[in-house]
């Protein structure tokens, strides 16, 4: 009889003991973004204009700027404002170029390099402590120089735009 009662008690035990563990649970968002959303509430983004002295591939400015709002409104619960967001992103396409990087036994290019740099200004008006004033971000690819730079540009500018909007994402909301 003794070790019914042991039994029942050990039952009864750990029945409680895994009633509340599934009562109490944890839960980690691992996106990389650590906000405060009790005070940040809203992001606006100021369009980022390509300013690009060497040359202007048409379509990149607006593949940046979609990239840019879609990273922050997919991986973060930021309302999008017009203008005066709790957080404010703003800055230009500094630099978009091509450069060579090889050169064969024969004089002629044999590699390329597709580089692109992004000037950023962020504000955080409920934290100014966390602001960057001016910080640039760049990302660059290589291609083979027998290719046409327009068979190639596009998915190669948007790997650029996705690694550099990663970035800036990581600098902005995921404070680590």
């Amino acid at each position: 009889m003794g070790l019914i009662k042991k039994y029942y008690k050990l039952v009864s035990v750990l029945s409680v003991a895994v009633c509340i563990m599934a009562a109490c649970t944890v839960s980690y968002k691992f996106n990389g973004a650590s906000i405060n959303y009790d005070k940040v509430k809203t992001i606006s983004f100021q369009n980022f204009p390509n300013r690009s002295a060497a040359f202007v591939w048409g379509p990149m400015e607006s593949m940046f700027n979609t990239a840019l709002q879609d990273i922050y409104m997919q991986q973060t619960r930021l309302k999008q404002v017009r203008q005066g967001g709790d957080l404010e992103l703003s800055g230009e396409i500094t630099n978009y170029d091509a450069y060579n990087k090889g050169v064969g036994s024969d004089g002629y290019s044999t590699m390329a390099e597709l580089r692109m740099t992004v000037n950023v200004r962020f504000v955080n008006n409920t934290n100014h402590a966390e602001d960057i004033p001016d910080q640039q971000f760049t990302a660059s690819r290589e291609y083979n120089a027998s290719q046409q730079l327009s068979s190639v540009q596009e998915e190669l500018v948007q790997q650029m735009i996705d690694e550099i909007v990663e970035q800036i994402f990581n600098a902005t909301v995921a404070n680590w």
